[in-house]
């Protein structure tokens, strides 16, 4: 099942080796627009992000495990200046891991530490039908219950969701709709995130054509 899913995202394998930029809008109620600029080398292990919102733009780059931030191109931060904007190395990792693992599914259910279960299951979710693997994972990798629902037709990868404490129905679903093609890999062009308590809607990120 995961095989055929990522032979559907990624046919010529190249996630393992991929060096390109992705452009994200992200569309939140309430608040502007946040315009992401990401660059992911993995091969050089070199990780970037550059985000603005209203007049405000941070930037994180991880250079072979090495960390560095600015606010609105200033790097020279006092610690009163990195309270005020939230900026520090574990946050620099926090997106580093966010976005390599999101553009980066579903190959990265393959990584060490991911537990995928045996039992492909059907499940129907917000009416339609999908196969579905579980995935957990190692104590030193993650502590969540993931769920990832595949069209059982093309094997597209196309809602996922996530539990901290499955008994509490706490964490997220989010809806994959759209397909952008970046450096031949068929990433989800529109991601739109819910609370699974309530449905709640939290936000959409949008990929964006170069």
């Amino acid at each position: 099942m995961l095989e055929k899913a990522i032979t559907f995202h990624d046919p010529s394998n190249h996630w393992s080796t991929f060096d390109g930029t992705l452009l994200v809008n992200m569309e939140t109620p309430n608040r502007p627009t946040r315009e992401s600029v990401i660059k992911i080398n993995l091969p050089a292990e070199y990780f970037y992000v550059s985000a603005k919102r209203d007049t405000i733009t941070t930037e994180y780059t991880i250079d072979k495990g090495n960390c560095a931030f600015a606010v609105n191109g200033k790097s020279d931060l006092s610690e009163e200046e990195k309270k005020s904007f939230n900026v520090n190395c574990d946050r620099a990792n926090l997106y580093k891991n966010y976005y390599t693992y999101l553009y980066g599914l579903p190959m990265k259910l393959k990584d060490e530490g991911t537990i995928i279960h045996e039992k492909v299951e059907v499940k129907k979710f917000k009416g339609k039908e999908y196969l579905v693997l579980k995935a957990t994972y190692k104590e030193s990798v993650g502590k969540d219950t993931w769920y990832f629902y595949f069209n059982p037709k093309t094997y597209a990868m196309e809602v996922y969701q996530f539990f901290k404490d499955e008994s509490k129905n706490d964490g997220e679903y989010i809806l994959l709709s759209g397909l952008e093609e970046i450096n031949g890999i068929k990433m989800p062009k529109r991601r739109a995130w819910y609370y699974n308590k309530n449905d709640g809607y939290l936000g959409t990120d949008i990929l964006l054509e170069k």
